[in-house]
């Protein structure tokens, strides 16, 4: 991370990525399609998610989360930057000519080889089975189902660790501290992702938060009565209520989501805090 001169108001606290690591070049063309904004609305352009709209032109990566070229080695050939994500990713190309790009562990660099195999070498960057990774060992990028492909431990600097392995499973730590059991026969890839210091990034000014598609964000408290239930009151009152609530009603925070009886609470040994 890089520490801003204060220079101007906007660059006076600013900590922004260091980009150094990724290489100088244009996104692979065969990998890119053009990304429709939405600003949150559904195809009856109703908001189901606010404070969204605006923002620069995007193109989506074509990212491999999955197994496809399993067995053939790899060269990392770039580290590059993502906008539809917080990690890097690495554009791979392949023995048989085909080129990929894949989420970048912690590092990697140009150069490097890579495989994905049942089997293969516990190499950072390797993709392989769950079974034949050694207890304690980062992984990212974990199937849930086999042959689904990863979806699971993908943001920057997230790492997830595995504790042991027995009768088919193995117990998973996730980044959360949740416990969890996935089959061995399930694929991860080891290592760490990229961009660990994402989360000491410090925008400086709100222009960078338009810039990314994000909206201004009003407090219920600086509402009205019939538009939030904090609104209202004399001043800066307090909300007036035990509990925060959304707009809606629904408790704000602390409330679980989750449904009591959802098919997959059998694997989870561990709930995370």
């Amino acid at each position: 991370m890089k520490q801003k001169k204060p220079t101007t108001p906007g660059q006076r606290g600013m900590i922004v990525e260091d980009y150094s690591v990724l290489t100088k070049k244009e996104p692979e063309k065969g990998l890119i399609l053009p990304l429709k904004k939405h600003a949150g609305r559904t195809s009856s352009g109703r908001i189901t998610i606010r404070h969204k709209g605006g923002g620069e032109k995007q193109k989506y990566r074509i990212v491999d989360f999955g197994e496809d070229k399993i067995n053939i080695p790899a060269t990392v050939k770039a580290i590059e930057y993502d906008p539809n994500r917080s990690a890097f990713l690495m554009l791979l190309l392949y023995q048989d000519g085909e080129k990929r790009y894949q989420i970048a562990p912690e590092g990697i660099k140009v150069g490097d080889k890579v495989v994905c195999q049942e089997n293969a070498p516990l190499k950072t960057g390797n993709r392989l089975k769950l079974k034949n990774i050694i207890p304690g060992s980062s992984i990212f990028n974990i199937e849930l189902i086999p042959g689904q492909g990863g979806k699971i431990v993908r943001s920057a600097g997230s790492k997830a660790q595995i504790l042991s392995r027995e009768g088919g499973y193995v117990s998973i730590s996730l980044p959360s501290k949740e416990v969890r059991l996935i089959s061995e026969e399930c694929f991860a890839t080891i290592g760490q992702v990229s961009n660990i210091n994402k989360r000491t990034e410090v925008l400086g000014k709100a222009g960078k938060t338009r810039h990314r598609g994000i909206r201004p964000t009003v407090r219920g408290t600086a509402m009205n009565p019939p538009d939030h239930p904090h609104g209202g009151g004399e001043g800066r009152t307090t909300i007036g209520l035990k509990h925060p609530k959304t707009p809606w009603g629904k408790p704000a925070l602390g409330k679980k989501t989750r449904k009591k009886h959802k098919f997959s609470n059998r694997y989870i040994v561990k709930r995370r805090k």
